[in-house]
């Protein structure tokens, strides 16, 4: 028996309190609070489950059993942790006192079956015209920006763009804790890593980024920028690895950008905010922005393009999609669908003049020429 069944075996006696909640295979994600607390998300909503671990030191050695297997510290100078499961889904550990009333173990479940753009118009997250735009914009080489709130399914349309991108080329991914899952044949998955037990060994979002231009990328997917990494991520941008997906968090397409130049700045490259700015402004090409609605459903709101810097440094936007609610109210669900501005794309022209006419489907019209008067 290798070290991975064990370590599977293992936590599966463990968690056996909650193996009702990690068979159900409509359970997104499951969060543990304490030997008799527990919630679920289902369909975006939270909801109690029932729970009854032994007691407090059971969910200790829980704990230690997934910190020794992922090889990380976890203990009162290390209070939590990010680490995988044997099925792939990702789990957060907080230890008390940061945790106020005792062990907190939050499981985000892994999806076994991966999410084409097309699927996600069966969700009603975005529509086939939608779908058909941001496909061309990956094969375009946009820079694109996924943005929203935590649990509101960017890592999932991540994988879902990702996975238009064409086999031919050589994907470098890029996590803190690995989650995306592609079909391509040429992947390269990279993981952060901590410091071990003498402070040696880390890399990070940043050092794995810096690594991965000298792996001769065709593109650069970064799972969330979180830090000093979005400057090296946006100028590489600028200087010729476009195409790149990323994912940050961030309430609108503009605040997307704000948040880009705010962790630009917290670079050791000490930029002022000008430069920062501008870069961002030149390197950004589109922000997809996706909300988690009232009723727990999870909705692309819009789809904008970024135009670059104005003579008074500030951003220019063009809002390609925006997500319209229906007139008709229905009572505790959210209704509509994201809808065409009528805005042409800023590179539709370029796109026609090198032959990605033949591909356009559901989006033809947002590429065609206007006819004129």
């Amino acid at each position: 028996m290798d070290r991975h069944e064990i370590y599977r075996q293992t936590l599966t006696h463990f968690l056996s309190p909650i193996a009702g909640a990690l068979a159900d295979p409509s359970v997104t994600e499951i969060m543990i609070l304490g030997p008799e607390q527990a919630y679920v998300e289902r369909q975006g909503q939270l909801e109690p489950v029932e729970c009854h671990f032994p007691g407090t030191s059971w969910l200790e050695a829980l704990a230690q059993n997934i910190a020794e297997f992922a090889g990380r510290p976890l203990d009162s100078r290390n209070p939590s942790l990010d680490a995988r499961l044997p099925d792939g889904s990702r789990v957060h550990v907080m230890l008390p006192p940061a945790s106020r009333r005792g062990i907190c173990i939050t499981i985000r479940r892994f999806r076994h079956r991966s999410f084409s753009l097309q699927d996600l118009c069966q969700t009603g997250l975005l529509t086939g015209e939608a779908a058909d735009f941001l496909r061309l914009a990956v094969e375009f080489r946009r820079n694109i920006v996924l943005s929203g709130g935590t649990g509101t399914g960017k890592t999932t349309l991540l994988n879902s763009l990702a996975g238009t991108i064409p086999e031919r080329e050589r994907i470098i991914v890029i996590e803190d804790t690995s989650e995306l899952d592609l079909q391509q044949p040429h992947v390269v998955y990279l993981e952060a890593q901590p410091a071990d037990d003498n402070g040696e060994g880390a890399l990070t979002i940043r050092d794995l980024f810096v690594s991965s231009l000298r792996m001769r990328p065709d593109r650069i997917l970064i799972g969330e920028v979180r830090r000093g990494e979005a400057l090296d991520l946006i100028q590489s941008m600028i200087s010729g690895h476009t195409g790149s997906l990323a994912t940050v968090h961030a309430s609108t397409p503009q605040d997307a950008a704000s948040r880009l130049e705010t962790l630009c700045l917290s670079h050791d490259a000490a930029l002022p905010l000008y430069v920062a700015r501008s870069q961002v402004g030149s390197a950004l090409h589109l922000v997809v922005q996706i909300e988690r609605f009232r009723d727990g459903s999870r909705r692309i709101t819009a789809i904008t393009e970024c135009l670059g810097i104005d003579d008074r440094q500030q951003y220019v936007w063009n809002d390609v999609f925006r997500f319209e609610a229906d007139d008709q109210a229905v009572p505790d669900a959210v209704t509509g669908s994201l809808q065409w501005t009528g805005s042409r794309p800023s590179f539709a022209d370029s796109l026609l003049q090198r032959g990605y006419a033949g591909s356009l489907r559901e989006g033809r019209r947002l590429f065609t020429k206007p006819t004129s008067a």
